[in-house]
């Protein structure tokens, strides 16, 4: 992607990687139900745009208080097997899911960060996390994270905030499009098994 450099020659964000990134995720959502697949393409885009380290979409299981994986992407597999995210000892995701960004520009230090010695051995230093939402509701977080110290701007807030929605949205219409299908197949089951009798 086309990016422009700052006085040091670090890489800048630019509006136009993320407006590509933003058409990106609404063309894979309007074109497939695959929800591990929607969610993946994003975490991808995501990563990309915001030319970070990678990215994690993770949903709330409401009956266990945990945050399960549903996409990644840039991050090993012992760092995503780390060990459980539970909500009631992460301050960060506790503070996402009441609505709020997070913004943590070192986690190797900071002790709203659950698992800091993971982080240093992955090299992880700066962390974004926005809330999934639908209707008002938190189902899920959706984290950045960066390879060495970042100041993110609200242009990075609120552009990682409308792909949480549009990965909600996925969620939410990938959810909708089960309970339909098990309706039919029910209704299917029903009306076959009754006229065979």
């Amino acid at each position: 992607m086309t990016t422009d450099s700052d006085a040091t020659g670090a890489p800048v964000r630019t509006h136009k990687d993320y407006y590509t990134a933003l058409h990106q995720a609404a063309l894979t959502i309007s074109s497939s139900l695959e929800l591990e697949q929607v969610l993946q393409s994003i975490a991808m885009g995501i990563t990309e745009a915001m030319q970070v380290k990678a990215c994690v979409i993770r949903l709330l299981d409401e009956r266990t208080g945990r945050l399960q994986l549903s996409a990644g992407y840039g991050l090993s597999g012992d760092y995503l097997a780390k060990g459980p995210v539970e909500v009631w000892q992460s301050p960060v995701d506790s503070e996402a899911l009441r609505g709020a960004p997070v913004i943590i520009p070192d986690v190797r230090t900071d002790s709203r960060f659950q698992y800091k010695a993971a982080a240093e051995r992955e090299g992880i230093v700066t962390l974004l996390c926005v809330p999934l939402e639908v209707h008002g509701r938190a189902i899920g977080v959706l984290r950045v994270y960066t390879g060495e110290t970042c100041a993110f701007h609200e242009d990075d807030v609120q552009f990682l905030t409308v792909l949480a929605s549009l990965s909600a949205l996925a969620i939410e219409n990938a959810n909708l499009y089960e309970s339909v299908k098990r309706s039919y197949d029910g209704v299917m089951d029903v009306l076959w098994g009754s006229s065979t009798h």
